[in-house]
């Protein structure tokens, strides 16, 4: 997207007591993946009416309330990227430990159960590799920070460490900050003292690692076989890091400076902390004397409270750093360690089932979740109760992060279908569909000049905005006596539109605009599992 740079009010951003996450982080943190036992994957997560189940604990509870005899089972497999090699510690084909719990069933009378289960899931696999490549047409990451210079929309404050400098030190974000001391004063360049290096071309390489483990505790059961509840209460256990190395062919004037140069940028960041949220479902039997049933299903929010740390880099390869007359080093740094708080858009369900005799079951449903109303959050005070020898942390909601997640962030249609055939009672044969519409609006952009922390601290310009994911499941079951096993195949696939930063469309000068054309890229997945599992 083209945007023209306005005045900021800067105020704004002296008035933020604390920090806050941005908009692209955040979503990867909202979102999960089709995970749980082999016979749910298989069947593409559409049994949250057929239930009995135990990854049913997290989509609808009132799955949990069909079981009949107690239950314990473990599944564990791997995940395997398509197109891609290996980089920075991250791996096309990982292990996974994906699933463990236990249902105890609980029979009140003679058509009334009330069950209890645990189920551990990993509900989101970050471990992805991400690879873009494309000329620049004289557009670079230092010449943004240029602009936003040009437009006061750079942060400016007494330098203490730099008296030479007529104007005050800036600082937008960790990497403005770089680029602003290391690659943008140049004595003789053609725009005027204050200059910038075009570039030629760029190449990303980032690998995401890590997880989120979420402990679902259940209470369910059901009445007279027709009304089927549940109550689920989640506990999210966030591990997010990421590597990424952005390296630009810049060129100079080759007069002061060397006419071309590779640029690399360096990015180590993590996310760590944990969630909460809560589900309700119901699954009805409207026909006593027919096994359709449907169900609905409602999620709160995941109040998620969260540190990140990065660790940013950026090197000089074939040339020392300039910063005025004066050569610097070759490398320079930045670090920075904050918590912050994510609240998730409420998420809601419907779904039916019905079973054909013994041989055939057949489940449908669908998910709406608004990620546009994601509720990015800073911490503003923390409170020691020295009576009760506790220590609370309040929020408040960043509105001016918020206002671009609504416009960058839309809601989520997540469509699963789901069919198991049984051409023997001891072997089943499953079969499922997923597709799920679009997070990202097509103009959506990381916007690094908003009056937010979550800019000001950001350590990294690119952005991909990720279209429909597509999902296709199968699977295979067999039943020994009181064990059974299963084993599911995964693939899913997921295009995008990667931008190394946003792009800028100058008012007054045709030769400062700064567009990156977008790449498109993929996210190609093939998952194995296997479920092991034993009846009681």
């Amino acid at each position: 997207m083209k945007i023209s740079f306005y005045m900021a009010a800067l105020a704004t951003v002296m008035a933020v007591p604390a920090l806050a996450q941005e908009t692209y982080e955040n979503a990867k943190i909202a979102t999960e993946d089709l995970n749980g036992t082999a016979r749910y994957v298989g069947m593409g997560g559409a049994m949250d009416a057929l239930g009995a189940d135990i990854s049913t604990i997290g989509t609808n509870p009132a799955g949990i309330g069909l079981f009949r005899k107690s239950n314990i089972s473990l599944s564990a497999g791997m995940v395997s990227q398509r197109d891609a090699k290996n980089f920075g510690g991250g791996h096309t084909t990982n292990v996974s430990f994906d699933q463990v719990g236990f249902v105890w069933t609980n029979q009140t009378s003679s058509t009334n159960f009330v069950n209890f289960a645990f189920n551990y899931h990993k509900s989101r696999n970050f471990n992805q590799i991400l690879e873009a490549a494309d000329a620049l047409d004289h557009a670079s990451q230092n010449k943004l920070t240029y602009a936003k210079d040009k437009n006061d929309l750079l942060f400016k404050y007494d330098n203490k460490d730099r008296p030479d400098l007529e104007n005050p030190y800036v600082q937008c974000n960790q990497l403005d900050d770089m680029y602003y001391r290391n690659m943008i004063y140049q004595p003789g360049h053609p725009m005027g003292d204050w200059g910038y290096y075009e570039g030629d071309a760029y190449t990303m390489n980032r690998s995401h690692t890590g997880y989120i483990s979420e402990f679902d505790f259940n209470l369910s059961g059901n009445s007279k076989n027709t009304l089927y509840w549940g109550l689920t209460l989640g506990f999210h256990d966030v591990h997010y890091k990421h590597y990424g190395e952005y390296a630009e062919h810049l060129i100079g004037d080759d007069v002061t400076f060397p006419k071309s140069f590779d640029l690399t940028v360096g990015d180590d960041r993590s996310i760590t902390g944990y969630g909460f949220d809560v589900k309700l479902g119901v699954i009805v039997r409207p026909i006593e004397e027919s096994p359709f049933r449907f169900g609905i299903t409602v999620a709160t929010p995941t109040w998620y409270d969260l540190k990140t740390s990065n660790y940013t880099t950026m090197a000089c390869y074939g040339q020392n750093f300039s910063n005025g007359s004066a050569y610097k080093g070759g490398s320079v740094s930045a670090n920075e360690s904050y918590k912050f708080r994510v609240n998730t858009p409420w998420k809601f369900g419907i779904s039916a089932g019905h079973t054909i005799g013994t041989e055939l079951a057949m489940g449908i449903g669908y998910e709406f979740s608004d990620y546009s109303k994601l509720d990015s959050r800073y911490k503003t005070e923390g409170r020691y109760d020295w009576y009760y020898d506790t220590y609370s942390e309040s929020s408040e909601s960043d509105e001016a992060m918020n206002r671009h997640t609504s416009k960058t962030l839309k809601g989520v249609s997540t469509l699963k279908v789901g069919f198991e055939y049984k051409p023997d009672p001891a072997v089943a044969i499953r079969l499922g569909y997923n597709y799920v519409s679009p997070m990202y609006s097509k103009d959506g952009f990381k916007d690094g000049t908003i009056a937010s922390e979550g800019s000001y601290y950001s350590s990294a310009t690119d952005y991909t905005n990720w279209d429909s994911t597509e999902r296709l499941t199968c699977g295979i079951g067999i039943q020994m006596d009181k064990w059974n096993f299963a084993a599911a195949y995964q693939y899913s696939t997921q295009k995008g539109n990667f931008s190394p930063f946003m792009a800028y469309e100058d008012n007054t000068s045709r030769a400062d605009d700064n567009i990156a054309r977008e790449v498109s890229v993929k996210n190609q997945r093939h998952q194995l599992l296997f479920t092991v599992g034993y009846t009681f």
